[in-house]
């Protein structure tokens, strides 16, 4: 049933372009993949972790967007009394965190580069599995995502993204709002690349 569930989703955000009329514009689809950073405010928790974002154009300067993002590692930054050290350090944790959102993206501009406001909702899953990363690890929390913790989430986000023909870089930053009885704010950051078509 979960793969089942699974597979509507996807189809769902690949055929909602027969649902609207074919906008005129070079950028009529984006695919894009980033990597991103998940501040957990409740417990001063850095997560990174590595994504997807599928996109449709229904009108001219909006756009609907699914994706779906995994969080593997923690980030720890470490501090030093000398000034020639210092950083962050990334390593495996057993937390691990699973995103999912869906919503418009509404586009400023006509150039090359040119600013968005994101409005997404959707879910995020909290789990505590010692196995390292892997993609049979993320396909199992996909598939047990009814078994776990879920919460739902609303995430706002602006950011800059710029192309050079078919080939484009994306920065957002963002507010994902999780609910567990009250809203509880997460600073989101994600970069990546994307392609046009």
């Amino acid at each position: 049933m979960k793969r089942i569930a699974l597979l509507l989703f996807l189809v769902f955000l690949a055929g909602a372009g027969w649902l609207v009329p074919l906008a005129k514009a070079q950028d009529q689809y984006q695919v894009g993949a980033y990597g991103d950073y998940f501040r957990i405010e409740q417990t001063a928790t850095n997560m990174a972790g590595l994504g997807g974002r599928v996109g449709y154009k229904l009108f001219p300067h909006v756009m609907i967007e699914g994706e779906i993002n995994y969080d593997f590692d923690q980030g720890f930054v470490e501090h030093c009394l000398s000034p020639s050290c210092g950083g962050v350090t990334v390593a495996n944790s057993n937390l691990k965190v699973l995103h999912g959102l869906v919503g418009p993206k509404f586009i400023s501009g006509h150039g090359s580069i040119r600013p968005f406001l994101a409005l997404k909702g959707g879910f995020l899953n909290f789990q505590l599995n010692p196995k390292p990363a892997s993609f049979g690890q993320f396909a199992t929390s996909v598939q047990n995502l009814r078994a776990n913790n879920v919460s739902g989430v609303f995430y706002a986000a602006l950011g800059v993204e710029g192309h050079l023909g078919p080939v484009g870089l994306r920065l957002e930053a963002g507010d994902e709002i999780y609910y567990t009885g009250n809203p509880h704010h997460n600073v989101r950051l994600a970069f990546g690349p994307f392609l046009r078509f």
